[in-house]
């Protein structure tokens, strides 16, 4: 275990004994609830990935939750999607047509889904929670040509694509920005959500920026094999309602 990968534990470890010190996560009378959540998040390779793709991707996540009315657990999904490497080129449209360029961008994505478990205090105006998560990734590489005046997509191919089992952990802090006391059937709360996982990702193949070389009009592909693991940074909204 690196040294990100036993702070991220030790961050975990420090928020469940949080919020074991602010409620009692078994005991309450709690109305239904549900979460609605939008993030801009921010990825960082860990371990055998970190040793290929040695950057941070990008991109956003949502998630939906309910919260039980006897307990302050909630349980929903987790969707992700964000880029860890794209290039962009120009070039002419065909032999036949030299006269017409267009843009030829390729991607590398991760789309991610998760069945997610949150423990989380129902009052205050900081509140610390934990999740569980298991799911899986789906990694694909993909080729667009667009172009040039307007961004149209021409064309697009999936140069190559795997799947991935993931599950982990992540914690976070939920900060208090309004409060509508007067919704229906209870209170409407949005949150600013602070938010950091780490989740293990099981072997796949993928490609990253620099392994699609064209040689006199073949294309080869430098496929890389290894672990999957990544830890997210997140900042966005949550709704309670």
């Amino acid at each position: 275990m690196n040294i990100m990968s036993r702070g991220i534990a030790a961050l975990f470890i420090t928020v469940f004994m949080m919020i074991i010190a602010s409620t009692n996560l078994f005991s309450g009378n709690y109305p239904p609830r549900f979460q609605v959540g939008l993030n801009f998040l921010l990825a960082f390779p860990q371990d055998e990935f970190n040793d290929y793709v040695d950057h941070p991707g990008f991109g956003g996540a949502i998630e939906f939750l309910y919260s039980f009315p006897l307990v302050p657990i909630s349980v929903g999904v987790d969707g992700s999607y964000l880029i860890y490497g794209s290039e962009t080129r120009s070039e002419r449209f065909s032999t036949t047509i030299p006269d017409v360029t267009v843009n030829v961008n390729t991607t590398n994505n991760i789309a991610s889904m998760h069945f997610l478990l949150r423990a989380l205090p129902r009052q205050g105006r900081v509140r610390p929670y934990m999740d569980g998560l298991i799911g899986f990734n789906y990694l694909f590489t993909q080729t667009k040509i667009e172009s040039k005046s307007s961004g149209e997509e021409v064309a697009s191919s999936t140069n190559l694509d795997d799947f991935a089992f993931s599950y982990g952990g992540g914690g976070g802090l939920m900060i208090m920005l309004y409060q509508d006391k007067g919704a229906e059937d209870g209170l409407a709360t949005v949150n600013l959500d602070l938010r950091v996982k780490y989740l293990f990702g099981s072997e796949a193949e993928y490609l990253k920026e620099g392994s699609i070389e064209i040689v006199g009009g073949d294309v080869y592909y430098d496929v890389n094999k290894s672990v999957t693991d990544v830890v997210t940074f997140q900042i966005g909204v949550t709704v309670e309602f």
